[in-house]
């Protein structure tokens, strides 16, 4: 009988977190989570898993921790043994890591330091594999397009800063201590589950508001920023497939397409039978609803980025090569799933 795959995430609590949850039990896994003691108990993402009707009481775990803190992720590793680590935990926006830069370092760069060490000094080298979330934002603004696994980083923001010292990290203790560890550098992707802080949320949430008289305006920064964006439950697919190979190595994760920041909140609009007429330019930029001319859209240069990251786009062709993933869901429909999900919500 096949031994039962052990998998420990930190930021299991998270968009990705969830979803990976989900993805690894249905494999069979015995998952254990990492989550923060807060005041507030945001466990909503983990609903179907730990209390709903789908629960996984006896495969499915959570322990208190935290990646600032080296005893805690030590002591939880050491209990659980895991076969796979996943680590995900981050402060991940990245206008927020102009306001706490320091923290931001504790947690994306020393915190997969922490977790590594942790795997190292336990002496799991040989038994266990660690997965490193990257991301796009160590490109910054990059030198070649599309970006793929060879493309020079310059990173633009603390966010993106710390992401690369976790990368680099990564790729050391690789190479040092022979460990299985490898980096996805994954690209913006979205989800019904993505924080509501971020603006692909902060659009389609205001959008039902506007439309249901809760809200007058969305205010945006850059609407010219293009990212490219794909669907968060397809791309932890692929960081489980970058653990299943033979050998370990970072990949990049992208649809290969880009959309500005003002198609997002065109289509999302558009579900709800509204078109947006755009006038002015700079700062001044408004979005019109053309039923009624009012103004819906407004530039708030509080949003801007001290420095701005204008175009990251994705080349995934060794992920498909070698891992045999390809992101299946377009633009489109992944806006069109996150605005079926936020108009069943009544609290909008």
């Amino acid at each position: 009988m096949e031994k039962t795959k052990i998998a420990l995430i930190t930021g299991c609590t998270g968009q990705d977190g969830s979803y990976l949850a989900e993805f690894l039990l249905k494999k069979g896994y015995e998952v254990h989570g990492i989550r923060r003691r807060s005041s507030i108990a945001k466990l909503d993402r983990l609903s179907r898993i730990h209390y709903g009707p789908h629960a996984e009481r006896n495969k499915f775990f959570l322990h208190y921790g935290d990646i600032t803190d080296s005893a805690s992720i030590t002591q939880i590793t050491k209990r659980v043994k895991p076969d796979e680590v996943y680590n995900l935990a981050a402060q991940s926006h990245v206008r927020v890591s102009f306001d706490t830069p320091e923290y931001t370092a504790n947690t994306d760069a020393l915190g997969p330091l922490r977790v590594l060490e942790a795997i190292r000094t336990l002496g799991f080298v040989r038994k266990t594999k660690f997965y490193q979330a990257s991301t796009s934002e160590m490109f910054g603004n990059p030198l070649e397009s599309p970006q793929h696994e060879n493309t020079p980083f310059f990173p633009r923001s603390p966010y993106g800063i710390a992401k690369l010292y976790a990368h680099l990290i990564t790729a050391n203790y690789r190479e040092a201590y022979n460990m299985f560890a490898c980096s996805g550098i994954l690209f913006n992707h979205e989800s019904p589950r993505r924080g509501e802080s971020f603006v692909t949320r902060k659009i389609t949430q205001a959008a039902i508001r506007i439309v249901r008289r809760k809200q007058d305006k969305l205010y945006l920064g850059n609407l010219y920023a293009k990212r490219d964006w794909g669907y968060a439950k397809e791309y932890v697919e692929a960081m489980w497939l970058m653990l299943q190979q033979k050998k370990p190595k970072d990949y990049v994760i992208a649809t290969g397409e880009n959309h500005t920041v003002k198609e997002f909140a065109e289509l999302a609009f558009r579900v709800l039978d509204i078109d947006i007429e755009w006038q002015g330019q700079g700062i001044s930029e408004k979005g019109i609803n053309k039923k009624n001319g009012k103004i819906i859209v407004e530039i708030d240069p509080y949003y801007f980025r001290p420095t701005e990251v204008e175009n990251l786009v994705g080349n995934a062709s060794m992920a498909k090569k070698e891992l045999g993933w390809a992101p299946k869901t377009k633009f489109q429909k992944l806006v069109n799933l996150i605005m079926a999900e936020e108009v069943k919500n009544k609290d909008l």
